[in-house]
């Protein structure tokens, strides 16, 4: 019944002392896709990217037209 019950204890412990790592996980998670996002938020608003966009765009429009 010892051993059981000292099992039964290192059981829990373990658990709540890893209660946090998931909100960890996603806190990064999302710290990761927000830096991302701020990158993506960069190239795609230079000056080059939206120039070729623009072109783009424009060549669309004029071959449905």
């Amino acid at each position: 019944m010892n051993l059981r019950r000292g099992i039964r204890r290192i059981r829990t412990r373990r658990e709540r002392d890893e209660r946090g790592t998931t909100t960890a996980e996603y806190a990064i998670g999302t710290l990761a896709a927000c830096a991302f996002a701020v990158v993506l938020y960069k190239i795609l608003t230079g000056g080059t990217v939206a120039s070729a966009l623009s072109g783009l765009v424009h060549r669309a429009l004029n071959l449905a037209g």
